[in-house]
């Protein structure tokens, strides 16, 4: 047998962790890494966190799983909790972030089925978009690298260049649902939604009777220094959905949705086996406790302003490697010249300086450390970062 037992769909480097404390990693030799990829922005709280970790010890002695088809009090305290602070009037807990996309498609095409309007399927989605790796979620990207092989994908997407609004209203038909954006692309850039385009994607679904869906799975809950992305637009959306950080490390999405929007998400539309049980509340929960306390989001938007603070000082010492900083609060890219591959930088950092970081779409590395980090480890990631640049491309033995 030459297949692996996990099946070998992921590049997976030497890195080895089998240990977490604050913003460490530590492999199966004892050595160290600064965490600045936390999970792809799960991690929010970094590792072993007291709070959320003591939390889960009592739920998993308390009470771990038991069906949707009893009433579930730790769902509906965490769902209240959620929709206090946000737009939203009803959630749907799911394990992932690719199940609450899911969620999201079919709650906007319900919608217009219950209006009379069954012929309003399809969803304006955005080129390098990265909404998950469900055949639902593939097919709302433009992207040969997740599509490829897969064909044939759902009908039901038509593609525009993101931040072009024109090409997004010019798009619009008598089948159009509504828009599926993210706030903030992830995987595909760095890239914040300008605006303009955010505010006229609002603007038009308020025009034409259309669906906004936001995707901020991993631009949602405090990462961009706000507890919402779409904050920083002075817009709310009619569904979002969020993931990664809402559970601090343990699986579990959410689907937001107005009351108007999920008015066709009635009775056996929609199930989830594990979503929603009491333990990933409990995840949930412990999350909250953390990030509603007063002081927490304006930490994060004040690191977040101290690290690119930092990066605009690094990189005039390295523009042989480095372009242009993008992003918003800790989920921050730097894009790479043309001259050197991302990837590669990456791995570098990780293998030589031990600092975890994630490569992105567009020649982009990320940077997404936990929310929870200080002045000093924003300090020891830009000597490891410069160290890195400093000894990129230069022989081991030099």
């Amino acid at each position: 047998m030459t297949i692996t037992p996990l099946m070998p769909v992921y590049p997976r480097c030497a890195v080895r962790p089998v240990r977490g404390e604050g913003v460490y990693l530590y492999g199966e030799r004892g050595e160290q890494y600064l965490d600045f990829a936390a999970g792809i922005a799960v991690n929010a709280l970094g590792h072993g966190h007291p709070h959320l970790t003591k939390v889960l010890q009592d739920q998993v002695a308390t009470l771990m799983h038991v069906s949707n088809l009893y009433g579930s009090p730790q769902g509906e305290a965490l769902a209240q909790r959620i929709i206090d602070v946000s737009f939203a009037d009803t959630v749907f807990f799911t394990n992932s972030g690719v199940e609450a996309i899911e969620c999201a498609i079919k709650t906007a095409r319900r919608y217009h089925y219950v209006n009379g309007n069954p012929q309003r399927h399809k969803l304006i989605t955005f080129k390098n978009a990265f909404h998950g790796r469900s055949i639902g979620a593939i097919s709302a990207t433009d992207q040969p690298k997740m599509r490829d092989g897969f064909e044939p994908l759902l009908p039901g997407f038509d593609y525009v260049k993101f931040n072009d609004l024109e090409g997004a209203l010019a798009k619009i038909d008598g089948e159009t649902a509504g828009f599926l954006v993210e706030t903030v692309q992830g995987e595909g850039g760095m890239t914040a939604g300008t605006q303009e385009f955010i505010q006229g994607l609002r603007k038009a679904c308020d025009e034409h009777g259309l669906l906004l869906i936001l995707d901020e799975i991993q631009c949602g809950y405090g990462r961009t220094g706000k507890m919402w992305a779409y904050e920083h637009y002075g817009i709310t959306p009619d569904i979002m959905t969020v993931a990664k950080g809402i559970g601090g490390g343990f699986p579990l999405g959410a689907c937001l949705a107005t009351e108007e929007a999920a008015k066709g998400m009635v009775i056996g539309t929609h199930g989830s086996t594990y979503g929603g049980n009491p333990l990933a509340m409990a995840a949930g929960q412990a999350v909250l406790d953390v990030m509603l306390e007063p002081d927490f989001l304006p930490h994060v938007e004040k690191m977040g302003d101290r690290l690119r603070q930092a990066f605009e000082q690094m990189i005039p010492n390295h523009d042989h490697l480095f372009e242009e900083i993008r992003g918003k609060g800790l989920m921050l890219g730097i894009k790479m010249k043309d001259t050197v591959v991302s990837r590669d930088f990456v791995a570098h950092l990780r293998d030589n300086h031990g600092l975890l970081t994630v490569a992105a779409g567009e020649n982009v590395f990320r940077v997404l450390p936990p929310l929870v980090i200080n002045e000093d480890h924003i300090a020891e990631c830009i000597e490891r970062l410069s160290e890195g640049a400093r000894s990129f491309g230069v022989p081991t033995d030099a």
